[in-house]
């Protein structure tokens, strides 16, 4: 894994943080590596349910979650490089995936910084954040899935005019539009996502993972598709160990012990 992304696993939840603030957190050729990288282990660690994705804004004036492509490295003809197979822009933004991914957000998040967050599967930022997708201002496209996932998260009127303007939204209408889950003091949005997180991994990880994929997968599939799939997802949770846990849980009155089998 890049140095330039780190990975430290706490309990249940692993913390992936961009960590690369003297360049605003810009995409790279390694960034997206790490990510990506991040990413796998996150899915591979069986002892680890959730992810937080935040970054490191030290000695920034005005923090910067993520400034997007790195200017630099698609100036100098590096441009393949910000972009990995299975994940696309940032190792990221078109993986697939198991795990829910909750973006914790200190600053500003930009083009396809801003990209990188429209992926996650929950946002919580705090009151100095803001969110846009700059590129018109530069003759340039959001070319990460920003153009159809901005308006699927806070409909489509707001996001043509953040789009069309290069606006960015600041954190409060970001929260009004539904774009966040929890909106926090500046400083405070790691240990909010981590206070989410640990309501997340109270739940069964099974049930998680499958309601998870069901609901992403409703931007895109139609109703019949949808009932297939949770049918489906239903059966596999029933059939699992962690089922009758639960229910001997809750008759004898006792928290589970999930083991995500």
């Amino acid at each position: 894994m890049s140095a330039i992304v780190t990975y430290e696993a706490r309990e249940r939840v692993a913390i992936i943080t961009l960590d690369r603030p003297e360049a605003r957190n810009a995409v790279n050729g390694d960034v997206a590596n790490g990510l990506e990288a991040a990413i796998d282990r996150l899915e591979a660690d069986e002892a680890v349910w959730v992810g937080i994705l935040a970054a490191n804004t030290e000695g920034q004036e005005r923090p910067v979650f993520c400034a997007g492509a790195d200017l630099k490295a698609i100036n100098s003809g590096d441009a393949a490089s910000l972009a990995t197979k299975r994940g696309g822009f940032g190792g990221f933004v078109y993986r697939e995936r198991r795990k829910p991914v909750i973006a914790a957000v200190d600053g500003l998040a930009t083009a396809g910084g801003c990209e990188i967050v429209l992926a996650a599967d929950l946002v919580v930022a705090t009151t100095r954040s803001s969110f846009g997708l700059a590129e018109a201002k530069r003759n340039l496209i959001a070319g990460a899935g920003g153009l159809f996932r901005l308006p699927r998260a806070i409909g489509q009127a707001a996001a043509m005019e953040a789009i069309l303007t290069g606006e960015p939204i600041p954190a409060d209408r970001a929260h009004e539009l539904g774009l966040l889950s929890r909106l926090v003091e500046p400083g405070e949005a790691v240990d909010e996502a981590l206070r989410l997180a640990a309501q997340i991994t109270a739940c069964a990880p099974l049930a998680v993972w499958e309601s998870r994929a069901i609901v992403r997968a409703a931007a895109t599939e139609d109703d019949e598709t949808l009932i297939r799939r949770t049918n489906e997802a239903f059966a596999r949770v029933m059939g699992s160990a962690d089922t009758k846990e639960g229910l001997e849980a809750f008759i004898e009155k006792r928290a589970p012990n999930w083991q995500g089998r």
